[in-house]
Order: C-alpha cells, then structure tokens, then sequence
C-alpha cells in the first residue's frame, strides 16, 4: 500500500485548483519582476508601502550590526532581546493595552492563543469563514468547535446558548478573502451577556483602519473588555514579520505559561525588531499612508461599479471581484497579466465552492495612475469573456 499522491495532484489540476508559486525577483512594490516578467502588482497585503520603505531596511541593518542575525533561542531561554520588549511595549501602547507578546507568525499566534485559553471540556465558536489559523486552533484545542454563520449576531447567540465550560468567541477583523469588517459591537454584546470571551485576530485591519491605525477596535471604539483578546500581525501593514497578542496582565502571563507555539520556538531575530519599531513610528506619524490610500479604494470601487464588475461589501484595501468559477477566475488572471497586470485568483478550498473571485489588494505605496491602468485593463479582460463578447 503506498500514498497514491500522483492520482491527488491529477484530480486537482482536473478541477482548475492547482496552486503554484510565483518566483518574485524584486523587492515587494507596486512594480515588481515576477517568473522574468515586470509587473504593476495588486496583490500582495503591504498596505502601507513599508516592506521596502529605506527607514525600515536601514532599522534592520542597524539592528542586525547592534544584535545579530538570529533569536538564538527561545523566549524562555535565553532568546528575548531588548528590542522583543521594546517592540511589545510599544505594541501595547498602539492598542491601549497592558501588556502585548510576540509571536514568530500570524498562524502560532492564533495557535497558541486558542489552545492556551480552551481545551477538553471548553467551547469555541468561530465566524464560517475564519482564517486557516483560527480553524486549525479550534480543531486542536480539544474544546467543543462550533462555527457560526458569517457576521451573523443571532446565529452567534443561539450557539452561545448551548456552549458549555470555558468559551472563547473567535473571528476574523478584517475577512481576508471578503475584505468585509466583522460587527464587533454586535458580537461583543452577545459574547458578554453570555460571559464568554471574544478574540479577533485584526491581521488585516492593524494599519489601515482606525483613527491611529490600531484597527479594527479602535474602528469601534471598543474596550479591552469589550475584546480582551487582540491579535495581529507584522507582515502585513507594518512591513515586516512576526505578530503579537494584546491584552490583560493575566492573559499575557498566561499565554507565556500555556501557549506552546510560544513556549517551543526560537524567537525571531532582534534586528526584525528594530525594523517593526520604525514600522510603528512611521504608521503612527504619517497618516498620509491611510489618507491615501483611502483614496485609492474609493477611486477603484467608483470605477469598478461604473464597469459593471461584480463588488463586495468592503471599504478596506481588500478589494475582491466576484468571478464565481475557477476557471474563468484563472483566465481572466492569467489575460490581466499579459496585460503587465498582476491580481491572483483565489479559488476554493480558499473560499467556498463556486465563489472563486480576483482578490485586488490596494497599497500605499501605489499612485492613482496606477490604479486607472488596472481598471482599464480590467475592462479589457472582461470584455472578452463570452457574455461580454
């Protein structure tokens, strides 16, 4: 008996869900080189232009002359360097915080947070369409998983009802496939009056929403009881790499205690570090970057709408265009390229069956010249698909 992984890969690529890696020859940017082919990218999360901002490099090559180029260890161990704690310590001022705890990923942080907090005999209930990470946590944690409908407040509660031990509400700030906002109030309210705990992993919003770009809760307004536990995430709008929770005393020393994927990895280098903290400077002083780009997504969403092109419910940098099947989602990315374009095509298991959608991400970093060449040949392509022809 053997794995017949040939027979696996066949039937993938039969159903138009073969996945491949696009080879990137150039720092990450608006104008990029990928497989030997200059691009304009709409594709990649780098919100606010940091990734390859000169600051940002200059913040890493300094901390790497200051530090070294590894962690070295565990947090635990010996692998906590001054530039962690100043890192977590103005992470926790960005959010009105306590306390804040790197993690080396966005996947360990939602890991760790989950199975730290519920286990055997716990419930943890999470929005449908919750990112990977957060799935995957509820499945290991051991506890009681139950998913709600998305957004959805009444269908939260009726869960809620029948929960039983220890619950933890988990969703997504910023859905990443939708770029719709999760109604935090609405979903507070409930988790409270049931007292269960709520948890939002803000990846997508830190940066882009909120009056100070600390996000999603700072969108709303929310307190610290209204969402004791705050997780985000360093490679998307800070640039960099790495997350963070945010919260309580209690829960940060808990999670230290508790939070496996914490405990057993080494920590990410010092001079990652000293980048995110220019990263955090620039995204607190420059509100232009957010200004801007605000800018951009009311442009694309106007010009989108005028070309008939089927919209989702978001005013973030996410901006994805319904296709529906793989196929012709894989098309029309495929003929916005040789067009000098670059937008993926997100196919399922990524989002459900028969959903398949171009995912447009807007940046910073990109100009308004920029953002009419891509409509332009957005309408090129669409024009050419049959019901157009």
């Amino acid at each position: 008996m053997s794995f017949d992984l040939a027979a696996r890969l066949a039937a993938r690529r039969a159903e138009h869900l073969y996945r491949q890696r696009p080879l990137l020859d150039s720092p990450q940017g608006p104008q990029v080189v990928v497989d030997g082919q200059p691009l304009l990218a709409f594709c990649n999360n780098d919100y606010l232009g940091l990734a390859n901002h000169p600051q940002v490099i200059e913040a890493w090559r300094a901390g790497a002359s200051r530090w070294g180029v590894g962690g070295g260890a565990s947090h635990l161990v010996v692998g906590h360097a001054t530039p962690h704690h100043e890192l977590e310590e103005a992470l926790a001022d960005l959010t009105g915080r306590p306390r804040a705890l790197l993690f080396t990923t966005g996947y360990m942080a939602n890991l760790g947070a989950v199975t730290a907090l519920v286990g055997q005999g716990d419930t943890v209930l999470e929005d449908r369409l919750n990112h990977a990470s957060l799935l995957d946590a509820g499945l290991l944690s051991g506890a009681r998983f139950n998913r709600y409908l998305h957004n959805d407040a009444v269908s939260l509660a009726k869960r809620l009802e029948k929960a039983t031990g220890n619950t933890l509400v988990v969703t997504d700030g910023v859905f990443s496939m939708d770029g719709d906002l999760a109604d935090l109030p609405a979903l507070a309210r409930e988790a409270r009056a049931k007292g269960a705990w709520l948890m939002v992993d803000d990846a997508h919003g830190f940066g882009p929403l909120g009056a100070n770009g600390a996000g999603i809760v700072e969108h709303f307004g929310l307190s610290q009881d209204d969402v004791p536990v705050l997780v985000g995430t360093l490679g998307k709008a800070f640039g960099t790499a790495g997350a963070f929770v945010a919260g309580s005393e209690e829960l940060i020393e808990s999670l230290i205690q508790f939070a496996r994927p914490y405990i057993y990895t080494t920590s990410q280098p010092p001079a990652l570090a000293c980048a995110t903290l220019k990263s955090l400077e620039l995204l607190r002083t420059e509100h232009w970057r957010r200004e801007h780009l605000n800018g951009l997504i009311r442009q694309f969403r106007r010009g989108a709408e005028q070309l008939g092109l089927d919209l989702m419910d978001s005013f973030t940098p996410i901006q994805p265009i319904m296709v529906g099947d793989s196929a012709k989602a894989i098309r029309l990315s495929q003929r916005l390229r040789e067009r000098g374009v670059m937008v993926t095509a997100i196919r399922p298991p990524t989002v459900p069956a028969g959903s398949a959608r171009l995912r447009v991400t807007l940046t910073a970093a990109h100009s308004e010249a920029q953002v009419q060449l891509l409509l332009n040949a957005l309408e090129a392509c669409f024009r050419l698909e049959p019901e157009h022809a």
